[in-house]
């Protein structure tokens, strides 16, 4: 992972919003505020034009700045969430100009654990972490085989995690307001992650 693949991995992720950005908020209107794919799609359209006015030696540079701009761009719980996670993916890969998949899944971890301290959440509370928490253990497992091959194994391991959330009570955010009206509802928070990580394997591949 270099600068240049981790501005082309933002990039697939803004377009992979921008495109499903109508399904994201389907899904939000069923257990949340209606809101998760236009506030996504805003914060992610920001993060380009950010990028595209400076330019970048590390891919941690890319991802700090990623990260800050979501934060700062978007709104609801996805905006301090995702620009956490990316934040603290960019300061754990630090001043290298290029990272191989070990340190990566590290970071990754990092901003897992940044999700988490943020949010409150864990694995079957029906939000990100059910899609984020396997793909990071699915990315670890495979890091030996390269950055692609993790990346896909990643990508495959948050899907299987997004689906899961479907018969799950949600027990975190906005959606564990409905309690058991929450039960049969895909998380769009899990479905923006698998986004994600979906976006990481093409443009890894």
């Amino acid at each position: 992972m270099d600068a240049a693949l981790a501005r082309a991995w933002v990039s697939a992720v803004a377009a992979s919003v921008a495109s499903q950005a109508e399904l994201l908020t389907q899904l939000d209107a069923a257990i949340g505020d209606s809101d998760h794919g236009v506030n996504l799609n805003r914060g992610f359209t920001a993060v380009l034009a950010a990028l595209d006015s400076a330019s970048f030696e590390t891919p941690g540079e890319v991802l700090v700045r990623t990260g800050t701009t979501l934060v700062s761009k978007v709104g609801g719980a996805s905006g301090p969430l995702y620009g956490s996670a990316f934040r603290a993916l960019g300061k754990a890969l630090g001043s290298s100009s290029t990272v191989d998949a070990a340190a990566f899944g590290a970071g990754l971890r990092a901003g897992l654990d940044a999700v988490r301290k943020l949010g409150g959440a864990a694995p079957g509370d029906k939000t990100m972490v059910d899609a984020y928490e396997p793909a990071v253990a699915a990315f670890e497992k495979a890091a030996g085989d390269g950055l692609a091959a993790a990346a896909r194994a990643a990508a495959d391991a948050a899907a299987e995690g997004m689906r899961a959330t479907t018969p799950l009570q949600a027990r975190k955010g906005r959606a564990s307001y409905l309690g058991e009206r929450s039960v049969g509802h895909q998380d769009p928070g899990a479905t923006s992650t698998w986004l994600v990580f979906e976006a990481l394997a093409a443009a890894a591949a």
